[in-house]
């Protein structure tokens, strides 16, 4: 195979796809705008599940990697209501197909599975273009630009390769969620500590709820989740942490004081992440030299799946290039006829933050998780 994969994008999704690559010998660069693996923290807690993420991870051949990463226990699952009351108590008993790593962790698993060189960083791109006969042009920030064989959009919900294919944009869903951390929190915050389960805790109301993952090293990742528009989490001044802080927990009176210390103890300034989603069953016509993966493909909100999906996606377009090689055309049509039922099937089969902190929560929740 002549053609050389470029790859915009080095989340889950888009390494997955160069490392499938790499195991079959077909080349591929990976263009990232951060300016190294560690600009930013990667996020918090995923569930892998059984179905889609490892099995992509066993394409990849990395699930021994994999094991290394999982933090036992963490699959446990806590409910409670405003005053911190158990509504729900499901422990990690070791027979969940959906075990639980450290997003970075991951993501630097499957950085250290590639060449060196693979990834190019500081790569942020300003504007893509067709060139025809199944060629584009990636323009970058610093001025510079690349012509592709194969260019695949792995860059997110804000994807600027979308926009070769499809006139979709992300919507806000009237959600966000309030991000914080609790360094320490077995010791330095033993209240809340004790509230927690051993994976993770939700409080939840209509509108409004509180989240929790223990990770590792007894740190505690908190969000909080608001049903408001974006006009009034605008009002909120998050340059001022103390500010924003006290606005948000205002949202929580009568609320149970170890619940709420989650967002007052927070140790890292509150970030505020606003949450949206492309259609429902976003898909486009085949168009040559160009495709999606992951939240640039088929964006949700969080259920769970978006970056199983991503990885899945990348793992099945690797192999179908693979298969594939001197035909790419074949491959890409191959890959997105089984992707886009794909997705739309996880997006409807997952309860959606709508549900969950719907008019009935958090009953609704428990009768999910007790199968009823």
């Amino acid at each position: 195979m002549s053609t050389h994969v470029t790859i915009i994008g080095a989340g889950l999704g888009g390494l997955m796809l160069a490392r499938v690559l790499h195991i079959h010998g077909i080349p591929s660069t990976v263009y990232e705008a951060e300016s190294s693996p560690t600009a930013r923290t990667q996020g918090g807690l995923l569930d892998i599940r059984d179905y889609n993420g490892q099995l992509a991870l066993r394409t990849a051949g990395l699930m021994d990697e994999f094991r290394g990463l999982v933090l036992e226990g963490r699959q446990a699952m806590r409910v409670l209501d405003r005053y911190g009351k158990i509504l729900f108590d499901q422990p990690d008993d070791g027979t969940g197909g959906s075990p639980e790593v450290l997003r970075g962790e991951l993501r630097q698993m499957l950085l250290d599975s590639l060449p060196a060189g693979t990834v190019r960083w500081g790569h942020k791109v300003s504007g893509v273009r067709a060139l025809g006969e199944d060629r584009h042009e990636v323009a970058f920030a610093d001025g510079t630009t690349l012509l592709t064989d194969l260019l695949v959009g792995a860059d997110g919900a804000w994807s600027r390769v979308r926009r070769l294919l499809s006139d979709a944009t992300p919507e806000y869903i009237g959600i966000s969620f309030i991000e914080t951390y609790l360094f320490d929190g077995d010791t330095q915050h033993p209240t809340s500590a004790k509230t927690l389960g051993t994976g993770a805790t939700m409080a939840l109301e209509p509108g409004k709820g509180i989240m929790a993952h223990r990770e590792r090293d007894g740190n505690f990742h908190s969000w909080v989740m608001l049903s408001r528009p974006q006009d009034w989490f605008a009002g909120v001044d998050f340059t001022d942490p103390a500010a924003a802080t006290a606005r948000i927990v205002r949202e929580f009176d009568g609320w149970a004081p170890e619940l709420t210390a989650l967002i007052t103890d927070g140790e890292t300034a509150p970030v505020l992440r606003t949450l949206h989603t492309l259609p429902f069953e976003h898909r486009w016509d085949r168009t040559p030299g160009v495709t999606l993966i992951g939240d640039a493909a088929h964006l949700t909100g969080p259920n769970g799946e978006g970056a199983n999906l991503a990885m899945y996606d990348g793992a099945e377009l690797g192999k179908a290039i693979a298969a594939h090689p001197d035909d790419i055309e074949t491959a890409l049509a191959a890959y997105e006829q089984a992707m886009f039922p794909r997705s739309a099937a996880s997006a409807a089969d997952t309860p959606g933050l709508h549900e969950v902190l719907g008019d009935d929560a958090p009953h609704n929740l428990i009768n999910k998780f007790a199968g009823s």
